[in-house]
């Protein structure tokens, strides 16, 4: 400050003017659809911009906001209207209202954001420019062909997607992952088409999280995407096998209670799987047979020191997203990009396929910013893009059940116990009581008894909280505790064929379900902090006082797999 002059001081309002203008100058992104100060009624209709996972930043540092989610927001109107939905009386759907398809979510006009064409003598400002107006006029072409709020959320982060053209341009092999609870509106087929037609790559589609469907119900979903998308690889895969959980999995109401041991083990089953799909694309090209080794010396490893595996290399994170000129096992190195969206586990699946914790796992959405390198051998790679939300139709009470959309974020979370009550009877499965005594309910009645039985409690008027009580059943349902699992067409006609189908045989080992099925199930009553327990928690003392049994599991498991 030059001498002579005296700070002019201002107030608190216009600080924060100052840091708002600041963030938008830095963010190079004037989104379409996010509206001025001063707008008309009608440009206030217009739907706006809300960022996620925000940080405030520091002049000259780091962008810890590059990757931040943001995605169209509700207008005030359709809140209240959503509010009012919620206080209607429950009407529960047929079996056949559960069963989906992947063409009613995901239209073919719709697609997603592709790289655009550029050239490598082009500097970085002039690649930056182009690719930001081609995703500016991709936006502005989704909002003439559909109406927005008919659309589900999904990204509108342009640095985010350009982590997906990275991968998609250094990788062999696409491993896109979906939670088998929503996989068909999680799986986007003009991905699938852009990467076999398009790019020309194998394509691999990992049903994660087995372990929480029926066997029959995951077998029926496997062979439907084989039917559908016949250059599909298809791997069924857990990262909570049976031998990995404390406990049975299920009560008698239904209840998923799964808890993970302290040091879970490698996910052997589901990873020889994979294994066995890269070779048969990979076939005589490239020499993998470290990776299988790796897989037989972590079977032995866990019968003899369980839960210790040795690890060579770390994360690499990657953040440059220049030009990449793509060779076929470049460097003699096979390279997995994993790809999904949201929640879907990719993070876990790494870490079970690695047989040790390497990359951090969250529930929040967005937790994975930048894709990050993992070498499992000297001989093959994983790459883990961020979890992306694809343009879609999706409806966002289910976006909310599948984790595509932060809990925490929701400015009106009860229409979503109401489609979730309405599919499942979470009154019989959570044992609850109506509030006041009443015969009908609704989804405000379904908050209010779960708070009631929960102790959830305001503080100043000592009303039941009715918001805490919300927020804890989407996090069980998101969590997989509350399970709602969606069924392929013509399942429920057809459900003693996938009963008996051999491939349920298949499923059942991945899952290693046999010895949970067999112990005694518990009843269901949930102590006070029992909802605060995250999925992957589990203490050393219960996996000391489990270590004999789970040695003699994991050695039949793995005498089994070598056979």
């Amino acid at each position: 400050m030059p001498q002579g002059r005296r700070k002019t001081p201002f107030s608190g309002k216009a600080k924060k003017e100052q840091l708002k203008n600041k963030r938008e100058r830095k963010s190079h992104q004037p989104f379409v659809g996010q509206r001025p100060a001063g707008a008309t009624e009608d440009e206030a209709a217009a739907p706006s911009i809300q960022k996620i996972n925000y940080q405030p930043t520091k002049v000259g540092g780091s962008r810890p906001n590059r990757y931040a989610l943001q995605f169209f927001v509700e207008s005030k109107e359709e809140i209240r209207q959503k509010k009012e939905q919620a206080r209607n009386t429950l009407l529960p759907v047929e079996d056949d209202d559960l069963e989906v398809s992947g063409e009613e979510f995901y239209p073919d006009n719709l697609g997603f954001p592709k790289r655009p064409h550029w050239e490598q003598s082009w500097s970085k400002e002039k690649l930056e420019q182009h690719e930001n107006r081609y995703f500016q006029e991709y936006l502005k072409g989704i909002e003439t062909s559909h109406d927005v709020r008919e659309l589900g959320y999904f990204e509108l982060n342009l640095e985010t997607w350009r982590q997906l053209w990275r991968v998609l341009e250094m990788s062999d092999i696409i491993l896109f992952v979906v939670d088998i609870r929503f996989s068909a509106t999680m799986f986007p087929p003009s991905l699938y088409h852009h990467v076999t037609e398009e790019l020309g790559k194998d394509f691999i589609l990992v049903l994660n999280k087995i372990d929480l469907a029926p066997a029959p119900l995951v077998v029926a979903w496997k062979h439907y995407f084989e039917t559908k998308y016949p250059l599909l690889k298809i791997c069924m895969f857990t990262s909570a096998p049976g031998y990995n959980l404390v406990g049975h999995t299920e009560n008698k109401g239904g209840l998923q209670v799964r808890r993970r041991r302290g040091a879970a083990h490698m996910a052997a089953e589901g990873t020889q799987m994979l294994f066995n799909l890269c070779q048969d694309l990979v076939k005589n090209e490239l020499d993998i047979s470290s990776w299988q080794q790796k897989i037989q010396e972590e079977m032995q490893d866990d019968q003899r020191h369980p839960g210790k595996v040795h690890v060579d290399r770390t994360v690499e994170v990657k953040n440059e997203t220049g030009f990449y000129q793509y060779q076929r096992f470049n460097g003699e190195m096979l390279t997995i990009g994993c790809i999904g969206q949201p929640n879907v586990g990719k993070s876990s699946l790494i870490n079970a396929i690695m047989g040790k914790k390497v990359v951090s796992v969250s529930r929040t959405p967005g937790h994975t910013k930048h894709f990050q390198t993992i070498h499992i051998t000297k001989e093959v790679r994983l790459c883990d893009c961020p979890g992306l939300v694809f343009p879609s139709k999706v409806p966002k009470p289910l976006q909310v059940l599948m984790g595509s959309f932060p809990i925490a974020q929701l400015r009106e979370p009860f229409t979503t116990i109401q489609f979730l009550t309405e599919r499942l009877d979470l009154i019989k499965l959570l044992k609850l009581q109506h509030p006041e005594g009443d015969e009908t309910w609704s989804a405000m009645d379904i908050c209010d008894a779960w708070a009631k039985r929960k102790g959830f409690i305001t503080a100043k008027a000592a009303r039941l909280d009715s918001f805490r009580a919300v927020n804890n059943l989407l996090q069980m349902a998101v969590a997989g505790k509350i399970c709602l699992c969606l069924r392929p067409p013509n399942y429920t006609e057809n459900q003693k064929f996938w009963q008996s189908h051999p491939d349920v045989g298949t499923a059942k080992w991945i899952q290693a379900r046999e010895l949970d099925e067999a112990a005694p199930v518990p009843d269901f009553e949930l102590s006070s902090d029992e909802h605060s327990q995250n999925d992957d928690s589990g203490s050393e003392d219960d996996d000391s006082e489990n270590s004999a049994d789970l040695g003699a599991i994991c050695q039949n498991k793995f005498a089994l797999l070598e056979a």
